[in-house]
């Protein structure tokens, strides 16, 4: 019963994904603007939060745009959860998303 509910869940969200707009061309130098809001956690090597448990925060510099741009629209939308990125991702428009997945994608990781 699970596996089946699973896999219509997963089968829905493809569709949908499939039936969205394309993302908006990002422009890296747009979002150089923007990037306060990530360098704080995403700029620190190494770096670890205790909000809301103790975790390494993930370095996204060299991400493939389409991979950033997706998953702070799953943070907005809360099909990712994590409160802080839910928070900033929310105060995201499409092209700001795009912009940020541009500048980081383009940056060496």
């Amino acid at each position: 019963m699970m596996k089946t509910t699973l896999g219509i869940i997963l089968f829905v969200l493809a569709g949908l994904a499939l039936a969205q707009a394309p993302a908006p061309v990002g422009n890296a130098e747009a979002a150089k603007s923007k990037i306060s809001m990530c360098v704080g956690c995403h700029g620190i090597p190494d770096y670890k939060t205790a909000y809301p448990h103790v975790y390494h925060v993930p370095m996204i510099t060299g991400q493939q745009p389409v991979y950033l741009f997706n998953a702070l629209q799953a943070y907005k939308s809360g099909a990712r959860s994590h409160p802080s990125m839910r928070g900033i991702a929310q105060s995201l428009s499409d092209q700001d998303m795009a912009d940020l997945a541009a500048y980081y994608s383009s940056e060496p990781k």
